[in-house]
């Protein structure tokens, strides 16, 4: 079973394994086969977010982890930071998820880091939705100019660069007012805004850049209850 983590979107990018597996050691050690460590890793982002000066939200509990690793479903279903406007609605849905979730969840950019591989693209295409086809103010312009100096046209492919340059450690609306000036790190942000035909898209981001209470959690997608999972003895593995 090849995991998750191999797969393109999550290889040397996610980080932090060994904090769930030590919260996992210490609940099971007073609580044996009753909490899930999908469960440990809906409430770990709910309190991090917290920490980080965002909203809390009562996370819902009962999960069970899941009996096989989908690395093919990593690879088809988790957008590419390049990803169209039309591709990200496109894979909202097969989600069973609307505009207003997709606006929501890339919300989560304001805290975080990108490697250099992820944001190459969004500096050097001359893609009109990447850098909007106009800069009155330059702003852009500038921005442009420090991510190229994090980010050569080759090699640094590991470099890091902060989702939000403005505030990275800070859990809040910062990210919106970002992509509304052009300054989203991913190209995949900006579009939310530059290839938004209908206004949908933009909408919503304006909201969320007006009311930071607006922000919303979403952590109940394909969650498997019952028999459809199980309660792992180790978050790295299935269950023999």
């Amino acid at each position: 079973m090849t995991s998750e983590k191999l797969a393109g979107p999550n290889l040397n990018s996610l980080c932090g394994f060994e904090v769930i597996d030590k919260i996992k050691y210490l609940v099971k050690e007073e609580c044996p086969i009753t909490v899930s460590c999908v469960d440990i890793l809906a409430m770990a982002a709910r309190d991090v977010v917290e920490l980080r000066g965002g909203p809390r939200w009562d996370a819902l509990l009962g999960r069970k982890d899941a009996l096989e690793s989908s690395f093919s479903g990593a690879n088809i279903l988790i957008p590419a930071p390049n990803s169209s406007l039309e591709v990200l609605i496109d894979n909202f849905k097969q989600q069973g998820l609307d505009i207003e979730y997709l606006v929501t969840l890339s919300g989560s950019h304001t805290i975080g880091r990108a490697r250099c591989l992820s944001f190459r693209q969004r500096i050097y295409d001359a893609k009109e939705e990447y850098h909007y086809g106009y800069d009155h103010y330059k702003r852009y312009t500038s921005f442009r100019t420090i991510l190229q100096s994090i980010c050569p046209v080759e090699g640094r492919d590991n470099k890091f660069a902060p989702l939000d340059f403005q505030t990275p450690k800070r859990f809040h609306n910062h990210y919106f007012i970002n992509i509304l000036e052009g300054k989203g790190l991913l190209g995949s942000d900006n579009v939310l805004i530059s290839h938004d035909l209908d206004g949908k898209t933009t909408e919503q981001v304006w909201a969320y850049a007006s009311n930071e209470k607006l922000l919303i959690k979403m952590g109940n997608i394909n969650v498997l209850t019952g028999n459809e999972g199980e309660i792992r003895r180790n978050c790295r593995f299935v269950d023999a």
